[in-house]
């Protein structure tokens, strides 16, 4: 019984299946984890998505900022974008089930057994456990409601950038929704940057990766985290996991065996195709 933690798919459903195959994944005895983008870019998000879904309770996931962006696609809210290549998906028969299974999915993962947590983007130092864990069910709670299109309407925006317990409204909602999947840098005292994408060597000052913050989650939790291909997997704090390294960029798919720390990876099929390097990659 292992457990795999494998980074943002972004549509590359033969890379997703040769690297399970790698790792001999049993969806009877094993879990897999999955950090978020599930879709666009590569070229299958749809089989992505009917796969994912067939796993039923072997999939533990968190939704990401492509998988928030083509639910507003699905509501009418915002343009799809060809170079997404989602159109195969939002015209399947089965779109419907598929994105209304979607928009019930978490935006954080707990394990108390494994003192694991996992979102797409990470945790904002702001956060102690307890509030990401609130906020994250504030969010969840309106996507699976019949008004997440209001939500979906109003999230696209970098403000407000600095928590408070007194925030309300979309306002809460778009902090909340910005940390957990959208978040690579911060301020010195926590309030998010949502404009720099560099890599950490060149970031101007002050801003600093949010995991190199002192922030208030245990030091025994782990954090695994997508989101932010140009990492590569490195530079990051001992029992932080950065596992997105640009599958969809022309870069790998990374699997991390949680019980004994291994690390597996499937080269992408597209390295010509996708005319990128997650060095240069913004996803």
């Amino acid at each position: 019984m292992s457990t795999y933690l494998i980074g943002d798919v972004h549509g590359c459903y033969d890379e997703l299946i040769a690297l399970l195959k790698q790792v001999e994944f049993s969806p009877e005895t094993d879990t897999l984890w999955l950090t978020g983008d599930l879709v666009a870019r590569g070229p299958a998000s749809l089989e992505v998505l009917r796969y994912v879904r067939s796993l039923g309770d072997a999939v533990r996931l968190v939704l990401g900022n492509h998988d928030l962006h083509l639910l507003a696609v699905f509501a009418g809210i915002s343009r799809n974008k060809p170079k997404d290549r989602l159109a195969p998906l939002l015209e399947a028969p089965d779109a419907d089930l598929l994105l209304n299974w979607l928009r019930r999915q978490p935006l954080l993962q707990v394990d108390e057994e494994k003192k694991l947590v996992m979102a797409h983007a990470g945790i904002t130092p702001q956060w102690d456990l307890a509030t990401a864990r609130a906020c994250a069910s504030d969010v969840e709670a309106v996507l699976s409601s019949d008004s997440y299109p209001y939500f979906l309407d109003a999230m696209y925006g970098d403000m407000p950038n600095n928590w408070s317990g007194e925030l309300s409204g979309l306002a809460r909602l778009r902090f909340i929704t910005n940390s957990l999947t959208r978040m690579r840098y911060c301020f010195p005292g926590g309030q998010l940057d949502m404009y720099c994408k560099d890599t950490p060597d060149s970031a101007p000052a002050p801003l600093k990766p949010w995991f190199d913050l002192p922030g208030p989650v245990p030091a025994q939790y782990s954090i695994v985290f997508g989101h932010w291909a140009s990492l590569e997997g490195k530079g990051t704090p001992p029992g932080i996991y950065a596992l997105d390294t640009g599958c969809c960029w022309g870069g790998e798919l990374t699997c991390l065996r949680w019980e004994d720390k291994a690390f597996f990876t499937q080269p992408s099929n597209r390295r010509q195709e996708a005319g990128g390097s997650p060095l240069t990659a913004a996803s």
